[in-house]
């Protein structure tokens, strides 16, 4: 969890943002920093650190003085569906026996094309 952050809008209207940095259960972790937007949706969702959760978002980009940043927005959290980690072991799977013909060359075959 990073510190709550807000403001006073153009309009005048106050505003608040927290933003939390989110692990994957992969087998080489990845994070990733999302916010949420408003003071209501910041006490909904009741975030807390170590948190098993699946995360909705939306990914939006803006630009400024000539820069673009990336804008990743909560707007559902379920609590305790977390994905299970990656399996990493592939099941074998016992397929039939497939007859397969044989296309070899016969030794008597006119057709001389060297493919």
């Amino acid at each position: 969890m990073l510190p709550e952050r807000g403001g006073i809008s153009k309009t005048g209207n106050e505003w608040k943002m927290q933003e939390y940095v989110l692990e994957t259960h992969e087998q080489y972790p990845r994070k990733i920093c999302f916010n949420v937007f408003g003071a209501d949706k910041i006490a909904q969702f009741n975030i807390q650190a170590g948190d098993e959760m699946t995360v909705s978002f939306d990914i939006n980009a803006r630009e400024y003085n000539g820069r673009w940043y990336n804008d990743i927005r909560a707007w559902k959290v379920e609590r305790g569906t977390a994905v299970p980690p990656m399996q990493t072991e592939v099941p074998v799977v016992n397929a039939p026996k497939v007859d397969v013909p044989d296309f070899s060359k016969a030794e008597n075959d006119p057709d001389d094309l060297p493919f």
